[in-house]
C-alpha cells in the first residue's frame, strides 16, 4: 500500500479534511493568502491527520464524524505552524527540498504566518463538542513543543545530551503531537477510556520511532530524497545514532568537545559523521526504533480487528523503510 492507496482508502474523509484546511487558512490579506497557498502546495506526508481519521474509524466501526475531520485538520495545521517556527529557530534554508519561508522573506513573516496557522488550528477545535478536553490536550502538546525546543537548544550549547535527555526531547517535539492526533480521533467519536489510553500509547510509540528514523536518515540517508543529510551535526544536535556510537567508544569526551567547537571548525562534522558510522551508532538507533515500533503494534491489540487497525499497523511497519 502506497500513499496514493491510503488517500484512496480514506476517500471522502480525506477530501473533506483537505478542503477544511484550505478554507480555514484563507485570508483576504493577499500576501498571507499567497504564502498559505504556496505552503499547502508543498505540504508533507500529512501522517498526523491520517492517524486521527483511522483511529476514529477503528474505534467506531469504520465511521468518522465532523469532529474527527476538524481534529484531523487541526493537528495538521498545528504541525505546520511549528515547522515554520522551527525554521526560524534553526535558521533553516530548505524544508522538503524547497526554500523555507524564513530563507525567502525572513524571520518576522515566518513567525507571523506560523502564529496565524496556530490560531486557525485552535479555532477549529473551539467548535468541538469536546472543547474543554481539546483545549487541555492541545495546551499540553504546545507546552511540550516549547519545552522540547528549549531543552534541545540548551543541550546543543552544552553538548552534554544524554539518552534520557534525547528521549525527552523527541517525546516533546514529535511524539506529543502524534499522541494528540491519535487521542483526538478516539475522543471525537466518544471512544472508551481504554481505547483513548491505547491510542495515546500507540501515538507516542509511533512518534518516537518516527523521529528516531529521521535521526537515522540524517546519518544514513542521501540527499537524493530532498532531505538534507548531516543537518543535526551542523546544528550541534546530539541524536540517538551519535549517542549509540559514544556509548561504544572511549573517546566520548573528545567527541563532545568537537561538537562544541563545530561553529569554529565545521570540518569536524565529517569526522563525527564517520565516527558514528564506524562505531555502530546507526545500528544502535535502529534497535531502539524497532522497540518503539513493537510497542506501537502492541497498543493496537486493544482495538477490534478492522481494516483501519490494519492501516495503522501498516503505517508503523512502513516507518523503518521510509527514506524521507
Amino acid at each position: 500500500m502506497e500513499t496514493d492507496d491510503l488517500i484512496l482508502y480514506l476517500g471522502e474523509d480525506w477530501s473533506k479534511v483537505n478542503a477544511l484546511i484550505r478554507s480555514v487558512l484563507h485570508s483576504d490579506v493577499g500576501l498571507l493568502d499567497n504564502i498559505n497557498n504556496r505552503l499547502l502546495r508543498n505540504s508533507g506526508k500529512m501522517l498526523r491527520p491520517m492517524l486521527t481519521i483511522c483511529m476514529a474509524r477503528a474505534a467506531n466501526g469504520g465511521v468518522s464524524c465532523d469532529g474527527t475531520l476538524r481534529n484531523a485538520a487541526s493537528v495538521e495545521i498545528l504541525h505546520n505552524a511549528t515547522l515554520l517556527h522551527d525554521d526560524v529557530a534553526d535558521n533553516a534554508d530548505t524544508r522538503r527540498g524547497i526554500p523555507t519561508l524564513m530563507s525567502e522573506l525572513g524571520a518576522v513573516p515566518a513567525v507571523l504566518v506560523g502564529d496565524f496557522w496556530l490560531a486557525r488550528s485552535v479555532g477549529l477545535i473551539s467548535e468541538s463538542k469536546h472543547l474543554s478536553w481539546g483545549l487541555h490536550e492541545y495546551a499540553r502538546t504546545l507546552t511540550d513543543l516549547a519545552e522540547g525546543e528549549m531543552l534541545q537548544q540548551e543541550k546543543a550549547f552544552k553538548a552534554d545530551t544524554t539518552v534520557d535527555d534525547y528521549l525527552r526531547i523527541i517525546h516533546c517535539k514529535t511524539a506529543s503531537l502524534f499522541m494528540t492526533a491519535c487521542r483526538a480521533g478516539i475522543k471525537s467519536v466518544d471512544g472508551t477510556d481504554e481505547l483513548l489510553d491505547a491510542a495515546g500509547r500507540f501515538g507516542r510509540a509511533l512518534g518516537m520511532a518516527f523521529q528516531i528514523r529521521d535521526d537515522v536518515l540524517d546519518y544514513a540517508g542521501d540527499s537524493s530524497t530532498g532531505k538534507p543529510v548531516g543537518i543535526d551535526l551542523k546544528e550541534q544536535k546530539i541524536t540517538l545514532p551519535l549517542l549509540g556510537a559514544l556509548a561504544a567508544s572511549e573517546h566520548e569526551k573528545e567527541i563532545r568537545k568537537m561538537i562544541q567547537d563545530i561553529p569554529e571548525h565545521p570540518e569536524y562534522c565529517e569526522k563525527i559523521h564517520n565516527f558514528v558510522l564506524e562505531n555502530g551508532g546507526v545500528e544502535y538507533a535502529g534497535r531502539k526504533l524497532e522497540a518503539f515500533e513493537d510497542e506501537a503494534l502492541a497498543a493496537l491489540e486493544a482495538f477490534p480487528a478492522s481494516r483501519d487497525r490494519d492501516v495503522l499497523a501498516y503505517l508503523v511497519n512502513k516507518n523503518s523503510s521510509r527514506r524521507t
